[in-house]
């Protein structure tokens, strides 16, 4: 048991049933299931930001992004051939065709 002090949150009977399913399916606490669903949530926003934050360094300074985008090439020896995306960009940077990085959305 955690030491750590607990309160109590209203929830609709639905939402409460549903993280009860959850936590039955996945063999953890309700609490460890908000736990993760508020980890994901803040990921998400992280990412979001980033991805917010090179759409405006494209727009706002387009020859430092392909500085940028020159540079990474250097050090990384140009384009993969599979164009594979980091997991954690998957859905935010989509490879064009000539190799550089667009924004998705």
């Amino acid at each position: 048991m955690s030491t750590e002090p607990k309160t109590t949150i209203r929830v609709s009977f639905v939402t409460r049933d549903k993280i009860a399913k959850l936590a039955e399916q996945e063999g953890k606490s309700m609490t460890a299931v908000i736990d993760d669903a508020i980890r994901e949530q803040e990921r998400k926003v992280r990412w979001q930001k980033v991805a917010e934050q090179i759409e405006r360094t494209k727009q706002e300074d387009p020859e430092g992004w392909a500085e940028y985008l020159a540079e990474q090439e250097l050090w990384l020896g140009g384009p993969s051939p599979m164009r594979r995306t980091a997991p954690e960009w998957e859905g935010l940077i989509i490879p064009s065709e000539d190799g550089s990085a667009d924004h998705a959305g």
